[in-house]
This record gives structure tokens, sequence and C-alpha cells, in this order.
């Protein structure tokens, strides 16, 4: 086998035939980067349509459990005029035209995907229902602009022609330079709650993770990774060899792999042998503390925004402050580090859950010594909404193992290692300063911020504030960090929004008023404020309340939520309720836009309960889920949802309740309890 079958990883409804759409109307000096089975015809890179009328969506984008196959697929239906019962999608193949503008690669991240290929599928889709009309017409000796397509057939007064009928001829023909848009949902599609295109397979068990991949002849590995900097420094080769079902050790610098008949032979493989590692001394939470607290002290500052005169502003008066600290934060991931290679011929093929492409296949190249037209990359449906698979960690040692056997080999990384090599969230400290103004508002504002980089997306307030500093500082931290879902923003988003917070309180002010009045002319922010305060029945916040609010703007889209909050009788957060009033321009799916946030807002209300991680030689030490303390079922809030209607182009969703979540949960305990938190993840004892 030298190519996996892609009809194996269509997804689809009803009897599971597709479309794919293009990204772009498609350059003529790329043809196209897909292939046609037999009966199918391409259009450009993104669309094919057979005979039998089976239309299939590629998609570039990762599908992270958020629904991008849906949404983007409906997008492009929608424009084409497409029956959604004969929609299906597929993974886009290795071509550089698919490349998110947004994040300048092909890459799946920080609520892209809809805001970077919306009016490129849209007009791909367009540039295809242009060829099929034209083909129609042309068999009825009629003009094309009189003919309709919908509901996947071309008609003109009473006659009808499916798209797999006439999809030959409109592949013949020459796509014109310029093709009109129509009427945002004129398909009849785009704007629908349809039924995501994932959820039945992944329901009945027939989704291909990069864990399921079989291959003839193939081996499983198992493996033990060096911390951050260290090295293996012996092992127990012969206990390892002595196991049943064991087929080879292999030993780097970095790691230890066993191969075996079956991943459970590797396991005990590696168990047996007892792997010593080397690791950096002192690497551990104190390290971490040292480290922010050296920055904030004297390091090098970026100046992200100096608007006004904070030190003229301040004059002689003392500015309130605070400091806020976020303790670095694991994905735990439910899918662990895994891969499976096969390098035959010169040739190499990788399956691994991808949400950077490139880097993807970069070091899968570089792990085999290939040029990358020799290497082919399956990116599979990623089994950890968080970010993790942004990474390529398992790839190399996957390439490595099959150089070194010869044969196919799927390599996975236990849970517990795994969590050990997780590409931790960035730590945080923020010390923040303002002065209240006469008016009752905030007249300078000055915030410092530290994390692993000085690049912090939304350190500046969505206010109006005369004077305001805001400076970044990038920390030496003793460990690797990543990218997390919600990003940066959700970081200073919790700093700014609890500390505006505090101002009105220390002014004895209306948390709501205290925002609106600084809000200036952020009308869509204010609206969701308005939103969320009048659906949650806002009592103002004074103390002994159980509300708080937060709000913020990021991803082209805007959030305002309302918690009710407190202590139960085991001195843990309870929260009983949350508001949330969402502006993300165009809505795609408003099912997708729930499922989003509301999975956004209680992943976010995990991090902010669950207990930090702790350190061993740089490593994260592994816990069992179920010692952390995550909430389950029947824990969960009540969350109530308003999508403000809007026509503004579509903004991102995936991380956008992690903005504004553990900002309102602190809020509400300082009403209900008197008591700030300013340290997440919380902790009651400390406060």
């Amino acid at each position: 086998m030298t190519r996996i079958d892609r009809r194996t990883l269509l997804i689809g409804g009803g009897a599971g035939i597709g479309l794919v759409v293009a990204f772009s109307l498609w350059p003529r000096d790329y043809g196209s980067a897909l292939g046609a089975d037999r009966g199918e015809q391409v259009f450009g890179h993104y669309l094919k349509i057979a005979e039998d009328g089976r239309v299939t969506v590629a998609i570039p984008q990762a599908e992270t459990g958020q629904g991008i196959w849906t949404g983007l697929a409906q997008l492009a239906a929608d424009e084409l005029g497409a029956a959604w019962d004969s929609v299906a999608v597929m993974p886009a193949p290795d071509s550089p035209v698919y490349v998110n503008r947004l994040r300048q690669g092909r890459v799946t991240a920080g609520a892209t995907s809809v805001r970077a290929f919306d009016e490129p599928l849209r007009r791909a889709a367009a540039t295809a229902r242009d060829l099929l009309l034209r083909a129609a017409a042309s068999r009825w000796r009629v003009e094309a602009a009189e003919c309709v397509a919908g509901g996947g057939f071309v008609t003109h007064e009473g006659k009808s022609l499916g798209f797999g009928e006439v999809a030959a001829d409109a592949a013949g023909l020459s796509p014109a330079d310029e093709v009109p848009l129509r009427r945002w949902g004129a398909g009849g599609l785009a704007g629908e709650p349809l039924p995501r295109l994932d959820l039945p397979p992944k329901t009945d068990g027939s989704t291909r993770f990069a864990g399921d991949v079989r291959l003839p002849g193939m081996v499983f590995a198992a493996a033990r990774l060096a911390p951050p900097g260290g090295e293996l420094r012996g092992f127990a080769r012969a206990a390892a060899e002595a196991q049943p079902g064991v087929k080879a050790l292999v030993v780097t610098k970095g790691w230890l792999a066993a191969v075996g008949d079956n991943g459970w032979a590797a396991e005990r493989a590696l168990a047996a042998a007892g792997p010593r590692f080397s690791g950096p001394a002192g690497a551990d939470a104190a390290a971490v503390t040292a480290a922010l607290d050296e920055a904030l002290a004297g390091g090098k500052a970026k100046r992200l925004l100096d608007q006004g005169d904070f030190d003229a502003a301040v004059g002689s008066a003392r500015a309130l402050g605070a400091t806020y600290r976020i303790a670095a934060a694991e994905h735990h991931s439910l899918e662990p580090l895994v891969a499976t290679a096969r390098l035959s011929n010169g040739r190499l093929e990788v399956w691994a859950p991808v949400q950077n492409y490139e880097f993807a296949h970069r070091a899968a190249a570089e792990a085999a010594g290939l040029k990358r037209r020799d290497v082919v990359l399956y990116p599979m449906p990623v089994g950890d909404g968080g970010g993790r698979a942004l990474y390529a960690d398992a790839i190399p040692i996957a390439v490595a193992l099959a150089r070194h056997t010869v044969r196919p080999v799927q390599l996975t990384v236990s849970a517990f290692g795994t969590q050990n090599h997780d590409r931790l969230r960035s730590p945080v400290v923020a010390r923040m300063a303002a002065l209240p103004s006469p008016a009752g508002a905030i007249e300078a504002w000055s915030a410092r911020l530290v994390a692993d980089t000085a690049a912090l997306p939304g350190a500046v307030p969505p206010y109006a504030i005369p004077s305001i500093r805001v400076d970044s500082v990038a920390a030496k931290l003793p460990f690797p960090t990543g990218y997390m879902r919600g990003g940066g923003e959700a970081l200073t988003a919790f700093a700014t929004e609890s500390f505006v917070d505090e101002m009105a309180r220390a002014l004895d002010a209306d948390p709501f008023s205290f925002r609106m009045a600084m809000l200036g002319g952020d009308l869509k922010l204010a609206k969701v404020l308005t939103a969320v305060t009048a659906i949650g029945g806002w009592d103002g916040g004074r103390p002994g309340s159980t509300m708080g609010i937060a709000g913020a703007s990021a991803f082209g889209s805007h959030i305002a939520l309302l918690v009710q909050a407190g202590v139960g009788a085991d001195q843990r957060v309870t929260i009983d309720r949350m508001v949330a009033a969402v502006d993300c321009g165009r809505v795609v799916n408003s099912n997708l836009v729930r499922q989003q946030i509301e999975g956004s807002l209680l992943h976010a209300l995990d991090l902010a309960t669950t207990p930090a991680p702790s350190f061993v030689a740089g490593m994260p030490v592994a816990r069992p889920l179920a010692a952390l303390g995550l909430r389950r079922l029947g824990a969960m809030p009540r969350i109530e949802i308003e999508l403000v209607a809007s026509n503004e182009p579509s903004g991102g969703v995936s991380g956008l309740g992690h903005l504004v979540c553990a900002a309102a949960v602190a809020n509400a305990l300082a009403s209900g309890t008197g008591r700030r938190l300013r340290n997440l993840p919380f902790d009651l004892a400390a406060a």
C-alpha cells in the first residue's frame, strides 16, 4: 500500500457522498491539488463532483472537536447550492494553496478557521456553481442567468439536472475571472443549526484517529523521553528484552523506545527496562516563580502601548495596585502522543494528529533525512481540543523507529508520559496599577505583564482611558511552553477584567455601569454586556451578591459573561449558573457556536479550579485524571447563551469563553465572600 484510501476518511451526512470546495479561485499555475477517482470531476483545488451526484469538501483545517469540518463545508455547500445530505468532507492534501492567511501557514489555532476560509471557500464554490449553471444552460440552449442552483440540482422553468449529470461538461469549461457571491444563506444552509458531519462516526466508533491506523506488517512502539535538557543515563537491557513479544530496543541520547508485537508488550518492556534520565536541577515550581519575579522586577520590557502620560497623570497621587499570578496549565489530553510512520523505497508516510501541517511535515522529513517532496503526511482528526497537537513531538521518534526496524511503526506514548512532556500554557504575572478619575472612571492605567514571550495579545484594555501604559516582558522558564485554547488573550483578560472590577468596587460603583461608562465607541462590547446583565438579572454585584461579570473582545468576536458562584461546604468553588452573550458576526451554525462557547467555558472553569502542576526536572508530574477534581456531568452549572444577531463577517469562537470565565468567577466570589482571588488556579485556602 503506497497511499491511504482517502474514502476511508470521508465524514458524511446521509449517504456519505460529497463535495470538495476550493480555498480560493484556483490559480491556473497550480492546476489542482486534488486527484479524482473514477466518475469524479475536479473543480479547482477543493471541489469534486461525482457523476452520481456525490459532493465532497476538502477541508484545510484540523478537526479538533470544534466542528470546523461541518462549518466550512456548510459555507461552501450553501454558496454552491448543494443538498446537505449529499455533503461530506475530507482532509485537504498537501499543497501551498491551503495556507491559513491569519496564521501564516496551514495552522489550526487562534479561532481563525472560519475567519480565514469563509470568503475563499465561498468564492471557490461560487465559481463551481457558475460552471454548473453554464453547462446546464448550454444543454437547454438558454442563458445561464436564467438557471438556478439549489438542493443539488440546476433548474430552469420546470427542467432540472443533478450536479452529477452536468459535472463532466462543467469541468471542461474555463472558470470566469470573477463570480459574484450570492446573498448570505441564499442556499438555505449557511446560518442554519445543521447537524455535525463528524458526530455520527465518532459516536459509532468508525472515525479513524491516529491510534486506529493499521498497516500491513506494522509493529507497535512505546517510549520514555528525557526531561528538557536531560539525557538517558542507563536502563536494564536484559530485563526489557526478556519480555514476551519484544522485537527491539532503540536507544538514543534523548529517549528509549521498545518495539513489540503490540503496545502492551512494548510498555511492559519499558517498565522492565527502568530507564534512568538526567534532568536540570532545581527546575521546579520555585524556579518558575523566581524566573517570573526576576523578569517582573528588571526584565527588558516591550512597550505594547503608551498613550497619554501615565506618570504625569498620577503625579503625587497614589495609584491603586494589584498583582495577578496565573500558574502554568496542563492540557490533560484524552489523546496521548501518537504517530504512525512507514518508510519504503525512499518515501515516507506519516499518520498523526496535526494542527500545524508545515511544522509536522518538516519534522518528519528531517527525521527521515528526506526532501519534503518525498514525505506524505496524512493529518488525522485530533483527539485533544486544547492545542497540544500543534507540536509534532511523537513524529520524529516514530520515523526513527521506522528507519531502525524497516517496518511500519505506530508509536504511542503512555498517558503519564504524555503528561510529563506536555507543553504547558505559559504562566503569567501581571502587575497592575490605576488611578481613579474624579468622574468615577479610570484616569490612568499601567500594566506590566510577564510570560514566556513578550508578544501578549489582548494586554491592552478595551476601555477609553486617557493615559495607558502597557509593557510585556519575556521570562526564561525552566520548561518548554506551548499554545492552549484561548491563547494569550485568556491570560491577559483575567488580569484586565479582574482589576477593572477591583477598581469599580474600590469606588463603590456598579461593575456593569462602571464598564459601560468607559467603553466609549465600543458598541459591540457594550451590547453584549447589556444583553448579559438583562438576561441574567444582574443585581449590581453588591456585597453579599453571588454575581460577577466580565467582558472581552478577541478573534473578531465579543463576549460578556455573568456568573453566579459561591463556596461550598468542602471549601471548593461552586458555580450555579453561567449566562453568556456573544456577538461573533454572521453565525455559520448556531449549534456549533453554542457548543464551542459551552465547551470553552467549562474548559476554562476546570483550568481555574484544578490544582496547578508540580515539577520534577523541568517536567510536570503526571497525575491521573480522576485525581484532578475535574467536574463531572452532575456538577455542571446551568449555561445560557444568547447569540446577538449581526451581519458583520464571522468571528472566531472556539476559545472565546476562556477570556471571561475565570475573571467573572473571581468577580462573583469577591461579591459574595469579600475575598479577591488574584491567583489562578483559585486557592481558597490561600486567599
